[in-house]
């Protein structure tokens, strides 16, 4: 297995549709401000969040269950900032559709500015031949507010390729989060 580089990622992006929209360098500066890094890096692609977000609320008091999730447990912000209340935690998903070559495995990582501000990205890996918006969940480990930006870098996701294909893919297993648009709640 072997990570890939930025001229992979290009090639396979721009010829293959891997990503959607596609920024082929990495973009610090927008409209003469300075932005959380996107866009391609050395070893990866640096994905945005885009101004589409689930902040958890406990004002119905419901109970979180993966098998029977309760949408009351978020409340819907549609922003270019999304505040997370402190210890709590956010749904969003990237701006750019995504899909994954058959003998390729993403593992995803938080960005470091985002990390040295107490706030966690998590994204499970994306597996062979699953394609879709990324969900992502942002975790507010402070006691205080902290800020998400919409259109901007939130996490890397890195490319690692097989020396041989896989058994089978997450699309022949008729993945339940294959092909989703938009954030996606837990499903059973």
């Amino acid at each position: 297995m072997s990570i890939k580089s930025d001229r992979w990622i290009r090639e396979m992006a721009l010829e293959h549709g891997m990503i959607e929209p596609f920024v082929p360098e990495q973009v610090r500066e927008r409209d003469g401000q300075r932005v959380i890094s996107y866009g391609t890096s050395s070893y990866g692609y640096d994905l945005r969040c885009a101004a589409e977000f689930k902040v958890f609320t406990n004002i119905y008091s419901v109970t979180v269950d993966p098998k029977s999730f309760d949408e009351r447990s978020f409340v819907d912000i549609r922003d270019d900032v999304c505040i997370v209340p402190p210890n709590s935690f956010a749904l969003a998903r990237t701006v750019e559709y995504l899909r994954i070559p058959s003998n390729v495995l993403t593992l995803c990582v938080g960005k470091s500015t985002y990390a040295r501000c107490g706030i966690i990205v998590n994204v499970t890996p994306l597996e062979p031949e699953w394609e879709g918006h990324v969900t992502l969940e942002f975790s507010n480990t402070t006691n205080l507010p902290a800020k998400i930006y919409a259109n901007e870098g939130v996490c890397q996701v890195l490319f690692l390729e097989s020396d041989e294909p896989c058994e089978v893919t997450y699309k022949d297993r008729g993945g339940k989060y294959q092909g989703q648009r938009g954030v996606t709640l837990p499903r059973p």
